[in-house]
């Protein structure tokens, strides 16, 4: 009994599929497991033949139909795999899995660009505030100095890749099916170092510490990117250098809490500030503002103060500062406090507010309607 999976099982579609269903199967099936999207995975490798495998015959009339009646061994009888003969080839079936991969071209052309670097960049809420500029230091790759970047001794040159024949790429075939993949002796280059420069070991490029400047706009928060283009790494001689991805981190601040452009900050009252009101002074980024405090005030009242929040990094607008007041209670109070309490307490029992009549009055009304007996007719 042959050990092959089920054709119509491999591309999960019923026997009766069409050949467009078939066809928007397969180029899932190929997308998903494409050998330049799973490098080194041999099982998404295995998938991917299995797949063209199956696609070949199932989309071939004359081998379906055989396939059909007499499953694997009918077709071995028949002496293997089809070729597309005369029909579309795959490369015009399926151009755009190649495209994905390639970017529309059959090879690499020029030299190969740098990599991309990241860098988390930590700053402080008051440098968010007004932006800053800071410097940072990027271990980098740089063109080595003693052979200009070809990775070759001096007096010497490389020498073209036997295995690709200086393209840079291989072909990887499966029947009628060929893959073009980077090729694995030379790692793309075309060209083999047989006197590697000293300096670098034939690698064309040494690790240096590169101090860059940054800056920061106004209104930066954590998570915010941008890029410095051509601080990257080094491509290949020639090659476009690539780009460094500036990553903002905000740290805490201990007075402030940020809520998208709004600032948050607890501010303590004394019980005759709240009950009095008057002028305080409310911390901001721009330093203390006088700000009165009306009469009455009751713990975690909030007061909106317009445009002393943080700008905003997308335009000119700027947020709020939400002031939350915090009544203190004195843990140690001098003996005329206490005696000035006291008379408070005093005055309190006498002089009863209407909110605490009101509050009193539900609470008695609560436990008596509690007592009262049902009443039934």
């Amino acid at each position: 009994m042959s050990s092959k999976r089920d054709y119509y099982e491999v591309l999960s579609v019923a026997k009766q599929a069409s050949e467009d269903d078939l066809k928007k199967s397969y180029r899932t099936l190929a997308m998903k497991y494409h050998p330049d999207r799973n490098a080194g995975d041999e099982e998404a490798s295995a998938f991917f033949k299995e797949a063209a495998e199956a696609y070949a015959v199932l989309s071939d009339p004359q081998k379906r139909q055989v396939y059909d009646r007499y499953g694997h061994a009918g077709l071995n009888n028949m002496g293997g795999m089809p070729d597309f003969g005369g029909g579309e080839s795959v490369f015009e079936m399926f151009g755009d899995i190649f495209e994905m991969f390639t970017g529309g071209n059959k090879r690499q052309r020029g030299p190969r660009g740098g990599e991309d670097l990241g860098y988390r960049l930590e700053i402080d809420l008051v440098e968010a505030y007004r932006g800053a500029r800071k410097s940072i230091v990027i271990p980098r790759n740089e063109p080595c100095g003693d052979c200009s970047g070809t990775g070759s001794k001096k007096g010497s040159k490389p020498a073209q890749c036997r295995t690709c024949q200086g393209s840079g790429v291989t072909v990887m075939s499966q029947g009628f099916f060929r893959v073009q993949q980077k090729c694995r002796t030379c790692g793309g280059r075309g060209q083999i170092i047989t006197d590697p420069c000293a300096k670098c070991q034939g690698r064309g490029k040494v690790q240096v510490n590169r101090t860059i400047e940054v800056d920061i706009p106004p209104g930066a928060g954590t998570g915010m990117r941008f890029s410095l283009q051509g601080e990257g790494e080094a491509g290949d001689p020639g090659g476009p250098r690539g780009n460094l991805i500036i990553e903002v981190l905000v740290r805490d601040h201990p007075l402030f809490r940020r809520e998208g452009d709004h600032l948050i900050c607890h501010v303590p009252l004394t019980f005759s500030q709240a009950a009095l009101g008057g002028e305080i002074d409310i911390p901001t980024l721009d330093g203390a503002l006088k700000h009165e405090i009306p009469k009455g005030s009751q713990a975690n009242d909030v007061l909106r103060i317009g445009g002393k929040g943080m700008p905003s990094a997308r335009g000119s607008r700027r947020g709020d500062l939400l002031v939350q007041l915090m009544l203190e209670t004195p843990r140690t109070p001098t003996k005329r406090q206490e005696a000035l309490f006291r008379e408070m307490a005093e005055l309190d029992k006498s002089h009863v507010s209407p909110q605490r009549t009101s509050f009193f009055d539900k609470i008695r009304d609560l436990f008596v309607g509690h007592d009262e007996p049902d009443k039934k007719s």
